[in-house]
């Protein structure tokens, strides 16, 4: 998936949908600039509100269009557990999104890279797909020979400033890392509303 302006899309969608755009300087040229997002969809439709939720989540995971639709119905059509934690759980557990939240890079459109370019193995064999669902215990480490890339000579100092999400488990001194359970989806914490997003779906 290209991303051809995230300052653009941050403007639309608001600076929550990309890591880089998470900044005082963001916000800062948000403030000087003419357009600026729609905060809370105002003045939106009931559709248009919903559209605009699902682009926020999406550009977020930086999942395509298709990709994205599939994780939607997939959590409307489980019976096992409410579908805003299925679809929750469903993009938490991409490969990509996995070595983003271990500290392995900085941001989701780098972890995407990093996957894409044979640098990730899942339990000692090389995954090469970003949308690779991860299960618990499997064990994600960086492959032999790109251990000395640098891509990863700064993970050891950002892992300094950065907290490991609950549900994940990361050995730094082995470069590598597994999920002990299940991600929890917490509301407050994302810039997005799951509900409006599957409602969008159900329509």
């Amino acid at each position: 998936m290209k991303i051809k302006s995230k300052y653009k899309i941050a403007r639309r969608l608001g600076p929550g949908v990309f890591e880089k755009t998470q900044t005082q300087k963001f916000a800062l040229r948000s403030e000087s600039g003419k357009k600026t997002f729609k905060k809370g969809g105002r003045g939106l439709s009931e559709f248009g509100k919903a559209l605009l939720e699902k682009q926020k989540a999406r550009f977020t995971y930086v999942v395509n269009e298709r990709q994205f639709k599939k994780y939607a119905e997939v959590a409307i059509s489980k019976h096992d557990k409410k579908p805003e934690d299925s679809l929750f759980q469903g993009l938490e557990l991409r490969l990509d999104n996995v070595v983003y939240r271990l500290g392995l890079a900085s941001t989701r459109l780098a972890a995407r890279q990093i996957v894409g370019h044979g640098h990730i193995s899942i339990n000692k064999k090389r995954v090469t797909v970003p949308s690779y669902k991860v299960s618990i215990g499997e064990i994600i480490s960086v492959t032999p020979r790109s251990n000395s890339s640098k891509l990863f000579s700064s993970v050891a100092e950002r892992l300094k400033e950065y907290n490991v999400p609950g549900w994940l488990y990361f050995d730094v001194s082995k470069m590598e890392g597994k999920a002990i359970s299940l991600p929890k989806l917490s509301p407050t914490e994302l810039h997005f509303d799951i509900s409006t997003i599957l409602d969008f779906y159900r329509r």
